[in-house]
């Protein structure tokens, strides 16, 4: 993949993640501040905690998106963007326009997947 691309297609992943967790963040913070608030019925703040839980788990899971977009600019600065971090292989153009933050060949990151050797 040219670099142009590569770069294009991963800032177009950090905007979205950024976009998503700014919103994830301020939607927790408000939660919590009318949580302090609540004086109501106790399946109302359960359900609220509830939700809280969630956005707080999706905050985590963008956060880590988070950083796979800087390991992925890294290995563009590197020059190595686009090849498995750990075989050195190519990674298909058609598997990084889908998934722009892949470290590894398909097959590789299933094996990842499974907790089995490459």
């Amino acid at each position: 993949m040219k670099e142009a691309r590569a770069r294009e297609i991963v800032a177009r992943e950090r905007a979205r993640v950024e976009s998503l967790l700014a919103g994830l963040d301020g939607e927790i913070r408000a939660a919590g501040s009318l949580q302090g608030q609540q004086t109501g019925e106790y399946e109302d703040t359960a359900s609220e905690l509830d939700s809280e839980s969630v956005d707080v788990a999706l905050a985590a899971n963008l956060r880590a998106e988070l950083a796979a977009v800087e390991r992925a600019e890294g290995r563009i600065a590197r020059g190595t963007y686009g090849r498995s971090v750990e075989s050195g292989l190519p990674i298909p153009d058609a598997r990084l326009e889908v998934e722009p933050l892949a470290e590894r060949t398909f097959e590789e990151q299933r094996h990842y997947e499974l907790g089995g050797p490459t």
